[in-house]
């Protein structure tokens, strides 16, 4: 099964990327074809900046590396690496009705936030369909917040199908449900724009300092807990996603009765995320200092994605009545 997913490099990753996609990366990549992408076109809608998006694309790649997406089992690729994309994605765009863009709620959202409305943002729909239709992508593991551009996904290529015949794969959405939503410092999505989050590579100090701030109320340590916290507060999800079981249970349980103070549970789930991320630290670090291998693998990794998508983007073209380039 050929699995397809692809990140935004916008900034430091923070645990809600781990949680919700970086981990099922590591897992799917051990007994399917994986494919994942650092989505640098679909950053050029928020980053505006050409030396800091390049260098973002450049972390988030030695991020993945270095959190165990693994280049012999997985093909890891820059998405502007593989020119074919945007070919495929216009040859879509001829058949999207715009009334399906309309009603796209990340793109509303986005605007209510404060972004521009512009043709970027309102195709970014028709360009994801082309990052995934490019690889003839089986399934997609995605966030339930992106749920909407996969179904988008699939509509786009079966009125495709349709006009043409028979050139994509219908792609399938992966959710793991339980951490599709990652609460951050204030208790809201965790996202950069809240700046609310806690990076996965942040200084021990830091990470230490942001478990201070999770947001709490005022209850005291012998006072019993609030159980509807257990599920709200980022404080119990982290400390849930990160601590043993049985550890967990414990806290739990002290919580519930009483017998356990906010500061006690905020040093411990601090000192959790700092170990879980050492190995993971170290080898970035070494990644760091070695460019020439970084970028030695993202050239092999284009190579292996180009590969897959000259074979799609030919199909399309035969459909489409497109001529096949002269050289």
């Amino acid at each position: 099964m050929r699995v397809l997913s692809g990140i935004q490099p916008s900034g430091a990753l923070h645990l809600g990327n781990y949680f919700g996609a970086i981990r099922q990366y590591v897992s799917l990549q051990d007994s399917n074809d994986a494919f994942y992408f650092v989505a640098d076109y679909h950053a050029l809608t928020s980053v505006r900046d050409a030396a800091k998006l390049r260098g973002y694309v450049n972390d988030v790649l030695v991020d993945l590396l270095s959190l165990g997406v693994d280049p012999e089992r997985a093909t890891l690729f820059v998405q502007s690496d593989v020119p074919e994309t945007t070919e495929l994605a216009w040859l879509l765009t001829s058949v999207t009705p715009m009334g399906w863009l309309e009603k796209c709620v990340s793109y509303k959202d986005k605007v209510q936030q404060g972004l521009p409305a512009e043709h970027g943002l309102f195709a970014y729909p028709v360009l994801q369909a082309a990052d995934i239709l490019l690889y003839d992508a089986d399934v997609v593991p995605v966030g339930q917040d992106q749920k909407q551009h996969l179904e988008i996904t699939r509509d786009i290529a079966e009125r495709f199908n349709n006009v043409y015949g028979e050139v994509f794969k219908l792609p399938k959405p992966y959710i793991l449900d339980t951490v599709a939503v990652l609460p951050g410092t204030d208790n809201r999505k965790m996202s950069k724009s809240y700046d609310n989050t806690i990076n996965i590579f942040d200084e021990p100090k830091t990470i230490e300092t942001k478990c201070k701030r999770l947001v709490t109320d005022s209850r005291r340590p012998e006072e019993p807990g609030d159980p509807a916290l257990l599920e709200s507060s980022a404080l119990f999800r982290l400390f849930e996603l990160f601590a043993p079981a049985e550890r967990w249970v414990d806290v739990k349980g002290r919580f519930l009765e009483g017998g356990i103070g906010y500061g006690d549970i905020k040093k411990e789930l601090a000192k959790l995320i700092i170990d879980t991320f050492a190995g993971a630290r170290t080898k970035r670090a070494e990644l760091v200092a070695n460019p020439a291998r970084v970028a030695e693998l993202r050239k092999a990794g284009a190579e292996r994605a180009r590969a897959v998508a000259r074979g799609v983007i030919a199909r399309a073209r035969q459909a489409s009545g497109i001529a096949a380039p002269t050289s």
